[in-house]
């Protein structure tokens, strides 16, 4: 019999537990906080509690139950326990579908459209052709490589900028902070779709929003901690940059107080770009239980030494 503890802090993931044992009879599960928790062989996690790692002597598998890992890894001492993450093949098309609807927002000036409604103002707007709207996509991974070729196939200019060199057809190719501000000059819009690390954290800032053209917008829906929300503050109440898209914040649910809320231009969405499914979760957790037990490969390990 293997213990796996759902151990998380944010969301309640204890409904996970009958799912996990119907999937793999083998499996006893346990939910934080439960105090045996910390006997488990197997950590599933998503904002676990700090340095719960080292309080688990018999640990053999850490598996986020997302694609992204910083929330399991902040705040933890991992060893050399391999860690996984589950990697939905729908959270692409998520992603995709979130992502066109912040380009066309934008794209099409549905938002200048909306103060036209508040005002009672009856104003045509011109129509822009996609070819000369460019687009750029921080991050050119799982996710933001499917929205890079999904907006190529609709026609867009895109851009994309990543932490080392690729080639994507269609796309006009940016590697490393040596280039990142030649990928940014000539946007329309920004989407950032990054992995958080070290160098990826802030990397939403005055001196990113500055080498951005006037009037153009951003689409954050990586991980909050990429913004650094006073810089886009400032940046659009000055009127350099024209509105965001914010999906992912360093704290979550986002404070009821946050100038974010009502600032104009601004349209917040409760971490809903992309989530992977319960049933794909579980599938993917157990097969991993699975993989651990018979000594073969993990599906989806992470790489600690980049972070994903």
């Amino acid at each position: 019999m293997t213990t796996v503890a759902i151990l998380s802090t944010y969301l309640p993931f204890g409904h996970l537990a009958p799912m996990l044992k119907e999937a793999d009879p083998e499996i006893d599960v346990v939910v934080w906080p439960d105090p045996a928790c910390v006997e488990a062989e197997v950590a599933a996690c998503l904002h676990p509690p700090a340095h719960i790692y080292e309080r688990m002597p018999n640990l053999k598998l850490i598996h986020c139950v997302s694609a992204g890992v910083d929330s399991i890894l902040v705040d933890q001492v991992v060893g050399p326990v391999p860690v996984c993450r589950v990697v939905d093949p729908t959270l692409a098309d998520g992603m995709i579908q979130y992502v066109l609807w912040g380009v066309l927002h934008f794209h099409r000036r549905f938002d200048q459209a909306l103060v036209n409604q508040r005002d009672h103002a009856w104003r045509r707007l011109p129509r822009t052709n996609a070819s000369s709207f460019r687009v750029g996509v921080m991050g050119l991974g799982q996710l933001g490589k499917p929205v890079a070729i999904q907006l190529v196939a609709l026609g867009y200019a895109v851009s994309g900028w990543a932490r080392t060199p690729g080639r994507i057809d269609g796309v006009t190719a940016f590697a490393g902070e040596g280039q990142f501000s030649d990928f940014l000059k000539d946007l329309d819009v920004v989407v950032c779709t990054l992995p958080l690390t070290a160098e990826t954290r802030g990397i939403l800032n005055a001196k990113a929003f500055a080498a951005m053209k006037p009037g153009a917008a951003v689409i954050a829906c990586g991980r909050g901690e990429h913004l650094v929300p006073s810089d886009l503050v400032a940046a659009l109440r000055n009127g350099h940059l024209r509105g965001a898209l914010l999906d992912v914040f360093a704290q979550e649910p986002l404070p009821p107080d946050d100038a974010l809320w009502s600032l104009p231009g601004v349209i917040v969405t409760p971490h809903m770009a992309s989530t992977a499914s319960d049933a794909e979760i579980v599938r993917q957790v157990a097969a991993n239980i699975h993989n651990y037990r018979e000594g073969k490969p993990l599906a989806f390990p992470v790489d600690l030494s980049c972070g994903y």
